[in-house]
């Protein structure tokens, strides 16, 4: 964790006062033996006031505010005092590589920068924003955590790469303390003897940010051998006193672990590149980089065999490391809200999922709709009905038109034209593996069907969606037919709500943000 930087004194940066005891001003130089006090220079000051022509002083208009005995309300120690805070420019990157220079202060956490930017563009705070920060130059990057002072990590840099920091989000940053289990699987975690008991949601928490216990995470990893190009497979577990590697199979004694790495001193990188830089036999990799590293021969590289498994080692070192801070960081932005628990972390429901349920206003009283089928017929009819009424513009010359359905998606945040697949992955990767990611794209194979790409249980899946013909008209569909849609809007509208054939419902899209 990131020290704060020392406290400026009250008098820096002010002129040294006269000489008369007060700290900062010239020492006088010692008498001479004498006795007699060395001759006075010549009073400049007064020379130089002599040749000033003396201005009338102007009458004071609001006497009241200096005489009346409320002028100590105005005193000068309750007026905010002039800091001296250093000021340097920061330089943050969108997704789309467009860049915006901000003036900040020395001592600004990430939390600010993120603020700021959001404040200066006018985007929605949904607690989600972070500062990323990418290693050009070895194929690194990480999230940086919210209390971090930003200059310190920048003072980290060599100058010879050309790093980054990015403004993007990630939905996973604290995922993990509203949902703990899907981030501890059970093969990888073991508890402390004494705990004999089903660990609950908040106990799993509880022991992660206690000071006296702490679960244990074991299983194996490929590590890069100093030195040299191979990797070997060893087990690993992760203590409170550190990363060991047992010398001998899967043996927890003392006398077969082997420390590899403490995190006090270091940061945790994700690899961005996957096996093309490192040679890492797998797509999941990581590293430990010491703040004050020499290069990439520094680095302590680390590969799992799955993104479950990495999402788990990455998540407990992060909580061994900084602990109540990690939590005081989620909390934050809860804390005047009323009625709210801290032990009763839950995932916040969105707008949708609480609120909205289908209605029929077909008759002389409403009605709520609890027919699954009944619900979704009516959700294709409204939808037609309103493409219908909606579709209808007038052209240059006054003549009514219809639109085309096969453009409208463009406009949309979650549409993404002509990446491919391994771009999607990364995108979705980027704003974290939280269920319910998803980014709409055109299909590399068919150029006339789309893809949904959605992340779900930490694993990114692909759905298909296929144009369909009937009676001359353009539908769009996941199920083969069965449920069909007249553009790509209404198809993730309706799979925002339902679930459908899909593993979970459509919550965060990804997008491409500029500052």
């Amino acid at each position: 964790m990131a020290a704060p930087l020392p406290a400026v004194p009250s008098g820096a940066g002010r002129a040294a006062q006269p000489a008369g005891g007060v700290a900062g001003s010239p020492r006088p130089p010692p008498e001479p033996p004498g006795g007699d006090p060395p001759p006075s220079p010549p009073d400049r000051r007064k020379k130089k006031e002599d040749n000033i022509l003396e201005i009338p002083s102007i009458p004071n208009p609001f006497p009241e505010l200096c005489s009346s005995p409320f002028a100590s309300v105005l005193s000068a120690s309750l007026l905010p005092k002039a800091t001296s805070r250093k000021k340097q420019v920061l330089k943050v990157y969108s997704e789309d590589d467009t860049s915006r220079a901000l003036e900040v202060p020395s001592d600004i956490t990430a939390r600010d920068v993120c603020q700021l930017l959001i404040l200066k563009n006018h985007y929605i705070d949904d607690h989600s924003w972070t500062l990323f920060e990418q290693l050009t130059h070895t194929g690194l990057g990480r999230a940086i955590e919210d209390h971090e002072l930003v200059m310190e990590v920048q003072s980290n840099w060599v100058m010879e790469e050309e790093n980054k920091l990015y403004f993007r989000k990630n939905y996973a940053k604290y995922e993990f303390f509203k949902n703990p289990l899907s981030f501890f699987p059970d093969h990888m975690i073991s508890f402390p003897s004494e705990t004999n008991a089903a660990v609950s949601h908040a106990g799993i928490l509880q022991m992660f940010l206690s000071s006296s216990t702490y679960p244990e995470i074991h299983g194996y990893l490929h590590a890069k051998e100093q030195g040299k190009k191979s990797w070997k497979k060893l087990y690993f577990l992760l203590r409170r006193s550190g990363l060991y590697f047992s010398t001998k199979g899967t043996s927890k004694e003392p006398r077969h672990l082997q420390f590899f790495c403490e995190f006090s001193n270091s940061d945790m990188y994700m690899s961005l590149t996957g096996k093309k830089i490192s040679g890492a036999p797998t797509n999941y990799g990581f590293c430990f980089k010491p703040n004050k590293s020499g290069g990439t021969r520094d680095l302590k590289q680390l590969c799992a065999d799955d993104e479950q498994s990495r999402t788990c080692w990455m998540t407990a070192i992060r909580l061994l490391k900084y602990g109540m801070q990690l939590y005081q960081n989620y909390m934050q932005p809860y804390q005047g809200r009323s009625g709210f628990s801290p032990l009763n972390i839950t995932p916040m429901r969105s707008i949708s999922e609480n609120s909205l349920v289908a209605m029929d206003f077909s008759g002389h009283r409403s009605r709520i709709i609890e027919n699954p089928t009944e619900a979704l017929s009516v959700a294709v009819e409204e939808g037609l009905a309103w493409r219908r009424r909606g579709c209808l513009r007038l052209n240059s010359h006054g003549s009514p038109i219809a639109m085309s359905n096969m453009a409208i998606h463009r406009s949309q945040s979650w549409f993404h034209h002509k990446i491919s697949r391994e771009e999607a992955q990364r995108l979705i990767l980027q704003h974290g593996l939280v269920d319910g990611v998803f980014l709409v794209r055109d299909s590399q194979s068919n150029p006339k069907t789309f893809v949904l790409s959605l992340s779900h249980g930490l694993k990114i899946k692909h759905f298909q969606i296929v144009p369909l013909e009937d009676d001359g008209k353009l539908f769009y569909t996941l199920d083969d037919g069965h449920t069909r849609f007249t553009d790509l809007i209404q198809l993730v509208e309706f799979y925002q709500l339902n679930k459908g054939v899909l593993p979970c419902k459509l919550k965060h899209y990804c997008s491409r943000i500029a500052l």
